[in-house]
């Protein structure tokens, strides 16, 4: 099911507003091997690497989807 213009565009304020992002830089050859085993893992390549910041940074994952604290490491 296509989504209209006007829910892409909420969607985008939403994501503007609640998020930053991060451009990841891999050698070639890597995205595909990243996007494997995250699929392997049940997870997208994003909740992959969310959760693996999040646990090297000691966070719960309350805190984590909230912006709270720095996990004593930044």
């Amino acid at each position: 099911m296509a989504i209209s213009k006007a829910q892409q565009r909420a969607v985008n304020k939403y994501i503007k507003g609640n998020y930053d992002r991060i451009n990841l830089v891999v050698p070639k050859g890597r995205k595909a091997a990243i996007e494997a085993h995250a699929q392997s893992k049940g997870e997208s390549v994003n909740g992959l690497l969310n959760g693996l910041l999040r646990a090297e940074l000691g966070m719960s994952e309350e805190a984590w989807k909230h912006g709270e604290g720095d996990g004593g490491n930044l």
